[in-house]
């Protein structure tokens, strides 16, 4: 068996995978801080983030990660999320001596790097990005 072939073969279903695995995160993300909102904008003003700002996150969270996994406008919320990812990361998981800080920042740093892939990629052909293209 041709393990290159069956990536090929299957590479569009592979990358609405990778693509949902990506997204859930920040969807799952974006419905859960609504609840507590007023806890979630005390942590970022906390950190010296405006509170205000955690509508736009949320936004970015839910809309962006469904995007994501419909593969609209996927390049563009890819790059968003990145650089959300790399943010969050220097601005809310800097304590490093905290172990689970430290995984939290490592972890949105493979984010942005699987999102940057993502962005330079693109949605692949399982996609309404390939479809507007046809």
């Amino acid at each position: 068996m041709n393990i290159d072939k069956l990536f090929d073969d299957n590479a569009g279903l592979i990358d609405l995978f990778g693509r949902l695995l990506l997204a859930a995160i920040f969807v799952l993300t974006g419905f859960h801080q609504i609840p507590d909102f007023a806890g979630t904008q005390e942590f970022m003003v906390s950190k010296g983030v405006p509170g205000i700002l955690l509508i736009v996150v949320i936004g970015l969270e839910i809309v962006g990660g469904i995007a994501l996994i419909i593969g609209w406008k996927t390049r563009t919320f890819a790059f968003l999320l990145a650089g959300y990812c790399l943010l969050a990361a220097l601005l809310f998981h800097t304590d490093f001596a905290n172990e689970q800080q430290y995984y939290s920042f490592l972890k949105n740093l493979g984010m942005a790097g699987g999102l940057l892939l993502l962005t330079a990629k693109g949605a692949g052909s399982v996609s309404l990005d390939a479809r507007s293209k046809a």
